[in-house]
């Protein structure tokens, strides 16, 4: 289980939002949607990134120019009985390349294995609150 944040200054504001743009990138069966949708609850400016599905490495730039990026990740047995797949190891080897950028610039990073939603939350609240002035 792995858990990183990365030091970073105190995050700009989105002009047009109150809060700032938090982007949630990742492998299909992450936890992406939940989490997004449990920030959101709580007033986030959250939107999830279907970043994996795209050969743009810098797709989740283009598409959300995020204040914050979270990378949630899994391995693909857990993927698997998250949510059954006939895709193989080598379709997860193309996921895991494709969002390869992403998770060099996510400044928090959690694997998700052996997690619960809101153990995932509740890390994720954590990181916010020291980073959001």
């Amino acid at each position: 289980m792995m858990y990183t944040m990365r030091p970073r200054k105190p995050v700009k504001q989105a002009q047009q939002e109150k809060c700032p743009l938090i982007a949630v990138v990742g492998p299909c069966a992450a936890g992406k949607s939940l989490l997004v949708q449990a920030l959101r609850a709580r007033g986030y400016n959250a939107r999830e990134v279907a970043q994996e599905h795209s050969y743009v490495p810098t797709m989740w730039q283009r598409v959300t120019h995020p204040d914050l990026l979270i990378y949630l990740d899994v391995s693909w047995q857990v993927a698997c009985r998250r949510r059954p797949t006939d895709a193989g190891a080598n379709w997860w080897a193309e996921l895991s390349r494709r969002l390869r950028h992403a998770r060099r610039h996510a400044h928090l990073y959690i694997h998700t294995d052996g997690l619960t939603p809101q153990e995932v939350l509740d890390r994720t609240l954590d990181f916010l609150k020291e980073t959001i002035p």
